[in-house]
C-alpha cells in the first residue's frame, strides 16, 4: 500500500499561502494595503498640524514628521525645501509605494509607535515585524482616504 503525502499547506487568515501568490492572497494583501495607506495618512496629517505649509523643511532633527517621511521617501529632504513640497512627495511615495515595501515600513512604524496595529498584516512575506496574535485590540480603518 503506497504512503499518503501528509498536507503540508500552511493558511493565515484563512488564506492557503501558496508560492507564488494565489489570487485570493493578493486581494488580501491590497484591501490591507488600503488600511495601511491611511494609517501612515493619518500619521502624516498628525505631523502637518503642527507647521504651515510654507514652512522650512525641519532639517538635522529628530522630529516625527522627519522620521515618518524617511521611512516612506526613497530620498531625503534637505534646506530649500518646505513642508508643502516634501508633503506632496511623500503623498505620491505613499500611493504608489508596493506591497512587500509597505508591509515592511508599516511594521518599522508600528514598532515606533507612529501607527497603530491593524487587525490583519498581509500574507506571503517571510519577513515581518509585529506578531499579531490576537489578543489584542487592534484598529482598522474601513476605507481609503487620500493623502
Amino acid at each position: 500500500m503506497p504512503k499518503l503525502k501528509k498536507s503540508s499547506y500552511v493558511t493565515k487568515y484563512g488564506i492557503e499561502i501558496t508560492k507564488p501568490h494565489s489570487k485570493e492572497m493578493y486581494v488580501h494583501n491590497d484591501n490591507v494595503a488600503k488600511t495601511m495607506k491611511i494609517a501612515i495618512a493619518n500619521a502624516w496629517a498628525d505631523q502637518l498640524i503642527k507647521f504651515n505649509g510654507e514652512d522650512d523643511w525641519p532639517t538635522g532633527t529628530s522630529d516625527a514628521i522627519v522620521l515618518l517621511q524617511s521611512y516612506v521617501c526613497a530620498v531625503g529632504y534637505g534646506d530649500g525645501y518646505t513642508i508643502a513640497d516634501v508633503s506632496k512627495d511623500f503623498c505620491n511615495e505613499l500611493d504608489c509605494m508596493a506591497n512587500w515595501q509597505l508591509h515592511e515600513v508599516y511594521s518599522y512604524l508600528c514598532f515606533k509607535d507612529m501607527v497603530p496595529k491593524i487587525k490583519f498584516m498581509m500574507v506571503g512575506f517571510e519577513w515581518q515585524k509585529c506578531d499579531y496574535d490576537g489578543n489584542e485590540n487592534y484598529d482598522v480603518f474601513p476605507h481609503l482616504q487620500n493623502c
